[in-house]
């Protein structure tokens, strides 16, 4: 393998790119970082008729992994079964927390 290129080889195909030079450290004032500081904006909660459709989606989701993890837990699947089992819980629980902090 010679270091001259091959000519059958289109240009800049298998070509190594070498990184550019680092960042420079960026220094901060230990007394004005609280002034740097921004506090984040006030979020609007979601309207209730988002938040019941976002709630019924994770519903069927929840129900379809509950689902899963019985026909699982039937077959002798355990693992598949507490997988499935958990992500059916943690879909319930994401839906309840979405109805109620919106």
């Amino acid at each position: 393998m010679s270091g001259s290129p091959d000519p059958e080889r289109p240009e800049g195909v298998g070509a190594v790119e070498t990184p550019g030079p680092a960042a420079a450290p960026v220094s901060i004032d230990a007394n004005a970082a609280p002034a740097l500081i921004e506090a984040p904006a006030p979020v609007e909660p979601r309207p209730w008729l988002e938040r019941l459709g976002l709630a019924a989606i994770a519903v069927v989701l929840g129900a379809l992994l509950a689902l899963v993890a019985v026909a699982a837990g039937t077959g002798g699947e355990w693992i598949l079964a507490a997988m499935a089992a958990s992500g059916a819980a943690l879909t319930f629980g994401v839906g309840l927390q979405t109805l109620i902090r919106g």
